[in-house]
This record gives structure tokens, sequence and C-alpha cells, in this order.
């Protein structure tokens, strides 16, 4: 990625295609997932006044598709977590070549993550 030919020392992160955009995207996809899951969770916290509609609901969770369903869950809020610590730093600290680094340690910390609670899960 060339510079700014007038000076400009920042560089832009704006198109579609570089790593940082993508980190955008999945941040702004998990957030989405996550605001998604909250009205069955509240629904789900609803039943706990029906012990036997609880009962059937914790019974589905050892359904291995429901299992799978919170890897992905868990994915997706470690994701969203990370993502949003990398925000700070984008903010709070210096700018840094090591950015997409950042990018790159944020997902895998969120596969780390959720694989260590899929694995407890199973």
């Amino acid at each position: 990625m060339s510079r700014p030919k007038n000076g400009d020392t920042r560089v832009s992160y704006k198109r579609r295609g570089h790593p940082l955009w993508y980190a955008y995207i999945l941040h702004r996809l998990s957030g989405l997932g996550l605001v998604l899951f909250l009205p069955f969770h509240f629904y789900v916290l609803g039943l706990a006044l029906n012990t036997e509609a609880m009962n059937a609901a914790l019974a589905w969770t050892e359904n291995p598709l429901a299992k799978a369903a919170e890897f992905g869950l868990v994915f997706l809020l470690a994701v969203h977590a990370f993502g949003g610590m990398r925000l700070l730093v984008l903010e709070f600290l210096p700018w840094s070549t090591h950015h997409k680094t950042l990018v790159a340690g944020a997902v895998a910390l969120s596969f780390l993550v959720s694989g260590t609670f899929l694995l407890r899960a199973i």
C-alpha cells in the first residue's frame, strides 16, 4: 500500500479486502449475532419460572446441535470482546504497523477461548 502524495502519513483502511476491513466486518457481525441471541436468552431465562419448561430447555442443551451453537455463541462473544479491545488500542495508543497482528491475535484468542469452552462442554 503506498502513501498518499500530499504528505499525509495516515493510511486509509477503508478499502474492501484489507485485513482490518475484515476485522471491522467481523466485529459488526459478531455484535449483530449477539443482539439476535439476546431475545432467545431472555426467553429461556423466563422459562425458569416454570420448572417443567426449564427442565425441557435444559434437556435440549444436551443436543450436539445445541453444543455447536454454544461454541458459536462463545466464539461471537470472544471475537466481539477482543475486537473491542483492539479498537481501544487503536483509539488510545499511537499508530503502529502491528495492527494486523492484533487482529490475527484477537481471532486466534477467540478460537482458543471458544474451543476450550467446546471441549469442556463435550
